[in-house]
């Protein structure tokens, strides 16, 4: 990330330097103090510019909801919460997250993405394609929420002695599957493929979960053998848990959505030290890249 000093902003934005003092004291504009000296996040400034864009009445966009769409997380959800944002969340996976972004019925969508062809970062590249490919979204942030751990959720004691996919496939597990267009199903048709086989190969549950935590919950009512979710999800339905991959897990947002001052109460309460603890607390998360932006347009 590119940092600007106090002159170099104010010639970049092309006010006084007296004038950008005065938002910086007002907490008006974006910056870090570092060593007694403030310094401006070049592509920070572009995104504060680009919200107060003003437009003719005829090309005025309405707000959209405060809620974020998409993934269900147990982090997210608590940090929606204790960061007083006001934000609310509509869980119904990334695909559907994207698509109410693109129809501005939500503020937010929280993706995780997985691509067929993604080979070492399972969810980095993909979502940044996601994005890039979604129409009427030539605006868009992706910002980074955490690193996530994904697995097998298994009943307590693994009774089967699952393994990994192989063992499921092998034994003849019944796998609990998760709703086409979510991120857990995308992965799970990537580790399928690397595996060499598919969906048809699986011994399925009948109906798709909405969540992790649905998923979970038909493995512990013993609906099911296994399933694909979050660590977190697994302990906090006190159930095993067999990881598989890490994943990137992210926040996609317009750009004149990131300054308003909903999503600022929870960009904000990312760098807290709270946030880091809590994710301690649920296992599995790796909150360091906590609003980085990964991607805009």
């Amino acid at each position: 990330m590119e940092f600007l000093t106090t002159s170099e902003a104010a010639d970049y934005l092309r006010l006084g330097e007296r004038k950008l003092y005065e938002l910086v004291t007002t907490g008006a504009i974006p910056c870090t103090k570092v060593t007694g000296k403030w310094l401006f996040p070049r592509h920070e400034l572009d995104l504060w510019v680009l919200s107060g864009l003003a437009r003719p009445a005829g090309m005025l966009i309405a707000e959209p909801p405060p809620v974020v769409g998409g993934s269900q997380d147990e982090l997210l959800d608590w940090a929606l919460r204790e960061s007083g944002s006001g934000l609310g969340s509509m869980s119904e996976g990334s695909v559907r997250g994207l698509e109410r972004l693109q129809r501005n019925e939500v503020m937010a969508a929280a993706v995780h993405f997985h691509g067929l062809d993604a080979t070492d970062d399972l969810a980095g590249a993909a979502s940044v394609e996601a994005l890039r490919a979604a129409p009427d979204l030539h605006d868009v942030v992706l910002v980074a929420f955490a690193r996530r751990e994904q697995g097998l959720v298994l009943p307590q004691g693994n009774p089967k002695h699952l393994h990994g996919l192989t063992d499921v496939l092998a034994r003849g597990a019944r796998m609990a599957m998760r709703q086409q267009g979510t991120g857990a199903q995308m992965l799970l048709d990537v580790l399928l493929k690397r595996a060499g086989a598919s969906t048809r190969d699986l011994r399925r549950a009948e109906a798709p979960c909405l969540t992790g935590p649905d998923l979970a919950e038909l493995v512990r009512a013993g609906q099911a053998d296994c399933g694909i979710a979050t660590r977190a999800t697994a302990r906090s339905a006190g159930l095993d848990f067999v990881p598989l991959v890490w994943e990137n897990f992210d926040l996609a947002m317009r750009q004149r959505s990131y300054f308003r001052p909903a999503m600022q109460a929870l960009l904000r309460f990312l760098g807290e030290r709270r946030l880091r603890q809590r994710a301690e607390e649920l296992t599995g998360y790796d909150p360091s890249p906590a609003g980085q932006i990964r991607f805009a347009a």
